[in-house]
């Protein structure tokens, strides 16, 4: 490989992207870090990963790697790095001595994953951080029949409204409702002052 060639496979931290075996062990190490902490993948564990990834590595320094990768990671995400803020982190990690440093490599590494996969992971931590079940979906029709099979005056229109609710990763529960004229023009009222208020608030600010 020529000089040029070799200046060219490597990157900001000087990781020679030669070194294919490490640079697939670390990835896959991230990936399988970011199955179990952010996309509750339960069939994924440390000890697939280490069997898979690190055969050769001892318990104690398979659990070593994996909690720091775990711990710069999560880091990473809750402050939801961007590119500049990514680079400056991972290089004062690179500058640490002892172990509680990162090498080129792994620096790489945790690079290319948050290139990746920063959306992602984003979306999971909301999704994770709310309490109660979010509007997953909505469908709506107008129906001629409802009222007078309960009853009511018959050919007058209503607005069914179904609603799917849940968190991510769980059962959608289903929620129906009924709008008779009057109710749809209170909501689209409503939904005006709303926007008015939006309005307001942006103006001013």
């Amino acid at each position: 490989m020529s000089g040029h060639t070799q200046q060219e496979s490597r990157d900001q931290w000087g990781y020679n992207m030669a070194d294919v075996e490490t640079s697939k062990s670390l990835n896959g190490l991230l990936n399988g870090i970011a199955q179990i902490v952010y996309y509750n993948n339960a069939e994924i564990t440390e000890e697939l990963l280490k069997n898979e990834l690190y055969p050769d590595l001892t318990q104690e320094e398979f659990r070593a790697m994996h909690e720091k990768m775990k711990g710069l990671l999560k880091s990473i995400a809750t402050a939801n790095m961007d590119q500049a803020q990514l680079e400056a982190f991972l290089t004062a990690q690179t500058r640490k001595q002892g172990t509680g440093g990162v090498s080129a490599e792994q620096a790489a590494a945790l690079s290319r994953f948050w290139k990746s996969h920063r959306a992602r992971v984003r979306e999971s931590l909301l999704g994770q951080s709310r309490w109660e079940p979010g509007l997953k979906g909505l469908t709506w029709r107008v129906d001629l029949q409802t009222s007078a099979s309960r009853g009511g005056a018959a050919n007058i229109p209503v607005a069914l409204v179904e609603l799917e609710l849940g968190r991510t990763g769980e059962d959608s529960d289903f929620v129906c409702l009924e709008f008779d004229e009057a109710k749809v023009n209170q909501v689209l009222k409503k939904m005006a002052e709303i926007q008015e208020s939006i309005d307001a608030i942006v103006h001013r600010s």
